[in-house]
C-alpha cells in the first residue's frame, strides 16, 4: 500500500464517531496538563511557605502574583508557538518540539535550587506550553471541516483529556510535596510530560498528513529580520528588569498590560492583512466580543491557583477520617466534575447539532455561571480559621465546570472556525491570549483578597461577571450575524 493510501485510510478512520487523530491528541494533551498543573497548585505554596517548610519565604502576595503572571506569560508565548507552526515548523512538529521544551522545564524545577530554579523552569514550561497549546487545539481543528457538527462534541471530549490530567497531576504532586519535599513534585511532573511525549511520536501517524504543511512559510529573506524582533523583544525584557520597572511583585500588572496591548496588536494586524479576505475580516470581528467575554470569565476561574490556593491552604478543613489531605487537592475538585460531565456535553451537543444554543449564548451562560459561582463563596464569609467543609468546596467547583463546559471547548472550537486561513495557529494564539489575560488578572486581583473583606472581594467579582454575561446575552444576535455561517 502506498503512503498515500496509508494516509487516506487513517484520516478516514473514526473512534467513537470522530477522526482517529482526536485520540493522540488528547493523549499528548492529558499528560501536558498533567504536568503542567501538577506543578502549578504547588507552585505558589513553593514560592510563600517558610524555607523551614521547603519554600522560597516571598510575600503571599507576591507569590500569588508571580503564579497569575505566569499563567498569563504562558499563553502569552501561545503567539510565538503559533508564529512558529504557521511560518517555520507546522502544527505538528510545533506540538512534539514544545512538549521537549516542558519536559526541559519541569526538570530545571526539579533540581535547580531557589529562585534560579523557578526561572529558568518557569520560563521552559511557557514557552513549551505556549507552543504545544495552541497547536494542539489547531490540530485538532484541522481533523474536522468547516460546519461539522461533531466539532464542538470532539473539542469536548479533548477537554476530557485535559482534566484528566488536571486531575491526576495535583493528587500526586500534592502527595510528593507533603510527604518527601517540592523538587519530588516537580520532577513527578518531568516525568508526565515525557509518558506525554513518547505516547505521541509512538502513534503519530494517526494525524496522517494534518498539520504537517506549512501556512505562510518564512521566506529565507525575512529570516534576519524575524532573528532581529526576536533578539530585540529579549534585550527589551533583560532591560526592564534590570532597570526595576519589572519586579516580582508588579509582574502581574506588568503581564496583563503585555498581553492586552499584545492582543489590540494582533487583532489589527489581521483585520489589515491582505491575506485575510473580507468574510474573514468580519469573523475576526465577532471574535471581539467573546474574546473579552473569555477574558473575564479566566480572570476568575483561574483563581482556583491564587486566591483560591491561598483558601484551601487557610480556610479550608481537609482532614478526612483523620488524616489530612494537601492543600492543593483543591486544584483536582473541577476537573472531577469536568470528567463526569463531559460524555453528557458532548452528547448533548451532538445530538442537538444544529438545535443548540449559538456560540454567543454558550459564551454567555458560561460567564453568568462564572459569577454564581463566585457569590456562592459569599455565605461562607463569616467563618473564621480552617473551618470551610470540603464537600461545600467540591459542590461550587461543580458550577465552575458546568460554566467552563459552556464556555471553554466552544471556544476552541469556534476559534478554528473564525480563523482566517492564513493564521490559522495564530488566530488560536490570540484565543489563549484572552486566556491569558484573564489569567495575569487572577494574579492582579489576588492582591485585594483578606478573609476579613471576603463578601465584597467575592461578592462584587461575582456580580461583576453575571453583568458581563447578560451584556454578551443581548448582543449575541449581532455576533451570531458577523459569524458568517459559523454556528
Amino acid at each position: 500500500m502506498s503512503t498515500a493510501d496509508t494516509s487516506s485510510e487513517q484520516q478516514g478512520r473514526t473512534v467513537f464517531g470522530h477522526p482517529i487523530g482526536l485520540t493522540n491528541l488528547f493523549g499528548v494533551e492529558l499528560w501536558e496538563r498533567f504536568s503542567f498543573y501538577g506543578m502549578l497548585t504547588i507552585l505558589g505554596y513553593y514560592l510563600y511557605y517558610s524555607v523551614t517548610d521547603g519554600g522560597l519565604g516571598l510575600a503571599q502576595s507576591t507569590a500569588t502574583g508571580i503564579v497569575g503572571a505566569y499563567g498569563g506569560l504562558v499563553y502569552l508565548s501561545t503567539v510565538l508557538g503559533g508564529w512558529i507552526a504557521d511560518r517555520v515548523l507546522g502544527m505538528e512538529r510545533t506540538v512534539f518540539y514544545g512538549g521537549i521544551v516542558v519536559m526541559a522545564g519541569h526538570i530545571a524545577l526539579a533540581v535547580l535550587p531557589g529562585m534560579s530554579g523557578v526561572g529558568v523552569g518557569l520560563v521552559l514550561v511557557a514557552l513549551g506550553s505556549g507552543a504545544l497549546k495552541a497547536n494542539a487545539s489547531s490540530l485538532l481543528g484541522t481533523l474536522y471541516a468547516k460546519g461539522d457538527p461533531r466539532a464542538d462534541g470532539g473539542f469536548t471530549l479533548f477537554y476530557l483529556g485535559i482534566n484528566l490530567g488536571a486531575f491526576a497531576g495535583p493528587l500526586i504532586t500534592g502527595l510528593l510535596q507533603t510527604r518527601v519535599g517540592f523538587h519530588w513534585g516537580f520532577g513527578a511532573a518531568a516525568v508526565g510530560m515525557a509518558l506525554g511525549l513518547a505516547q505521541y511520536v509512538v502513534f503519530r501517524r494517526n494525524l496522517g498528513t494534518h498539520g504537517r504543511d506549512v501556512p505562510n512559510p518564512l521566506p529565507r529573506s525575512a529570516v534576519g529580520k524575524s532573528v532581529a524582533v526576536i533578539a530585540g523583544a529579549v534585550v527589551v525584557i533583560v532591560a526592564v528588569v534590570a532597570l526595576g520597572w519589572v519586579t516580582l511583585a508588579n509582574l502581574s500588572q506588568a503581564t496583563t498590560l503585555v498581553i492586552a496591548l499584545a492582543s489590540i496588536a494582533y487583532f489589527a494586524i489581521m483585520l489589515t492583512n491582505a491575506r485575510v479576505t473580507a468574510v474573514e475580516r468580519t469573523r475576526v470581528r465577532a471574535f471581539i466580543p467573546l474574546f473579552v467575554a473569555n477574558a473575564v470569565f479566566w480572570s476568575l476561574f483561574q483563581q482556583i491557583f491564587t486566591v483560591l490556593a491561598v483558601y484551601s491552604d487557610e480556610r479550608m478543613n481537609w482532614s478526612i477520617f483523620g488524616w489530612t489531605a494537601p492543600s492543593n487537592w483543591i486544584g483536582s475538585f473541577e476537573p472531577v466534575w469536568i470528567i463526569l460531565l463531559s460524555p453528557l456535553f458532548a452528547l448533548m451537543w451532538t445530538r442537538l447539532s444544529n438545535r443548540a444554543p449559538t456560540t454567543p449564548r454558550k459564551f454567555a451562560y458560561g460567564v453568568i455561571g462564572m459569577g454564581l459561582a463566585f457569590l456562592c463563596f459569599v455565605p461562607l464569609a463569616g467563618t473564621e480559621g480552617r473551618s470551610v467543609p470540603v464537600l461545600i468546596i467540591v459542590a461550587i467547583m461543580a458550577a465552575f465546570a458546568v460554566s467552563e463546559l459552556l464556555l471553554s471547548p466552544i471556544g476552541l472550537s469556534v476559534t478554528t472556525k473564525l480563523a482566517p486561513e492564513a493564521f490559522r495557529a495564530q488566530m488560536m494564539a490570540l484565543y489563549f491570549f484572552s486566556v491569558g489575560l484573564g489569567t495575569a488578572m487572577s494574579g492582579v486581583l489576588a492582591g485585594y483578597y483578606e478573609a476579613a473583606r471576603e463578601v465584597a472581594y467575592f461578592g462584587i467579582l461575582g456580580a461583576v461577571a453575571v453583568v458581563v454575561g447578560l451584556l454578551v446575552f443581548a448582543i449575541a444576535p449581532w455576533i451570531s450575524r458577523h459569524m458568517e455561517g459559523v454556528h
